[in-house]
């Protein structure tokens, strides 16, 4: 679900469940309210990970849960930040790259990247991501092109 959004971790975390879902079904796009800007971003949830969010419904700590990603302790509604930031880097671990290459809003990027890649359209990765100014969605640019290697 991180990659398919676009969204930072403090919003990705505030994810709810009827943001994601409706009549029992994952939605194919969801919109939500950024934190940081507070204006509405959408996106895309890819097959994938519809069947994963399908799934994981179905767990026991879902059950009540106002959150896609419930927190350990009844005040605490969803997880914050700090131990998503954990469960990325040992994802990352886990894969193999380079764990202090990426992060928690890393992911929000590597869709956007993947796009700008097959488009090389800037105008629509500014769109994608709800950036304002056009010089911080050309530095992402910049970065794809180190991403791509020889």
């Amino acid at each position: 679900m991180a990659i398919d959004n676009k969204l930072r971790g403090c919003g990705f975390v505030m994810l709810n469940v009827v943001g994601v879902m409706a009549s029992g079904q994952i939605k194919g796009r969801a919109s939500v309210l950024q934190s940081k800007t507070q204006k509405p971003v959408g996106f895309e949830i890819s097959e994938g990970t519809r069947a994963s969010v399908k799934k994981w419904m179905k767990d026991e700590l879902m059950v009540g849960s106002e959150y896609l990603w419930p927190g350990r302790f009844h005040e605490r509604l969803h997880i914050s930040t700090r131990p998503y930031a954990r469960m990325v880097h040992d994802w990352v671990t886990s894969i193999g790259p380079k764990a202090t290459a990426y992060g928690p809003n890393s992911k929000r990027r590597t869709m956007v990247i993947q796009i700008y890649k097959k488009t090389g359209n800037l105008c629509v990765v500014q769109l994608l991501l709800g950036h304002t100014k056009m010089d911080i969605t050309v530095n992402l640019s910049q970065l794809a092109r180190r991403s791509a290697g020889p």
